[in-house]
């Protein structure tokens, strides 16, 4: 099973997380930084693309055999499904349609959510705000583990089925840190995904909807590109909670690598996120970063400091009583 991890709890700081202050400096610098800010026209059109490449996926898999629905699920639609997801993750700041076309923006989401085979967008939209507001934030960021997590998955063997679980546990976290109440857009979602879930079944059968969902399931867990979900935040140098990565994987990602930067200015799609580096490049120059998403997943499982643990906890207060 190997050794433990040496962590036993979380890195508590009693500060106010770094991305605030950092904007500020570089907008009063660099204020044309704000005319990135806005709609990527490109977006949609990419959005739509991948949507439809995996309804014709669906269609050419519809006689396959078990072993090769898996196989492609894994090496071609898993990898459009968590690059959707990450779609999702830029409509969720509006960065489709711009701020004044939020209910666009939100509708979008859902369709972009199709091929993931699970309702995704409305969810992870009401909870990804309070991971930038209050990064770090104990009983606020669903995006930290729980104590379990990082008590129990302490060991080599342990560590790799946390990752191989991690769609499971970002799913379920939420309800147990931060319930919410179901709203009526998550509500509109499911509806929409699961007709569309039935639609495809009763054209094509089922082999066409587990490639969709066997795709998402194994492609958030463990696989090259979930390498980010590690990278993004987990503590590898002590006073460093936030971590960028440049690398090519980042053309399937829309850049979500450059999560330093996302941090900074969320409001700036991933698409332009490279030219906030460029024109600040002495604020992310010097910063650690991550050469290689796969190297991340190796370092997490089998560096013995490294673990769920491995995060950056604050206190913090809800915005409404600041």
């Amino acid at each position: 099973m190997g050794n433990r991890v040496t962590r036993e709890d979380f890195e508590w700081v009693y500060t106010e997380q770094p991305h605030t202050q950092r904007r500020k400096e570089i907008l009063a610098k660099y204020p044309e930084i704000k005319t990135l800010m806005g709609p990527d026209p490109h977006l949609k059109w990419i959005v739509s693309g991948m949507v439809f490449t995996q309804l014709l996926a669906c269609y050419l898999v519809k006689d396959l055999s078990c072993k090769w629905i898996f196989f492609w699920a894994y090496a071609f639609g898993g990898c459009i499904n968590h690059s959707l997801t990450l779609a999702i993750h830029d409509i969720s700041h509006n960065v489709a349609f711009g701020n004044k076309q939020a209910k666009w923006n939100r509708w979008f989401a859902v369709f972009a959510n199709l091929p993931i085979g699970v309702p995704y967008s409305a969810s992870f939209k009401k909870y990804h705000i309070d991971h930038h507001r209050y990064l770090g934030g104990d009983s606020l960021d669903v995006d930290i583990p729980t104590d379990f997590e990082g008590w129990f998955f302490c060991t080599p063997l342990r560590k790799l089925l946390w990752l191989f679980l991690q769609p499971l546990f970002y799913s379920l976290r939420p309800l147990y840190v931060n319930p919410k109440a179901i709203t009526r857009m998550e509500i509109l979602n499911a509806l929409v995904q699961f007709s569309v879930d039935l639609i495809i079944y009763y054209l094509w059968g089922p082999k066409p909807v587990i490639y969709l969902i066997a795709g998402t399931i194994l492609c958030l867990g463990f696989h090259p590109i979930s390498g980010h979900f590690i990278a993004e935040h987990y503590m590898f140098l002590k006073g460093y909670e936030t971590y960028s990565y440049y690398g090519p994987l980042n053309w399937l990602t829309f850049n979500v690598g450059y999560h330093m930067e996302h941090h900074d200015f969320p409001s700036i799609p991933g698409c332009r996120l490279p030219m906030v580096k460029k024109i600040a490049a002495e604020y992310y120059d010097n910063l650690p970063h991550h050469q290689s998403w796969t190297r991340v997943l190796w370092d997490f499982v089998f560096d013995d400091t490294l673990g769920p643990y491995s995060r950056v906890k604050r206190l913090c207060k809800l915005a409404k009583e600041s």
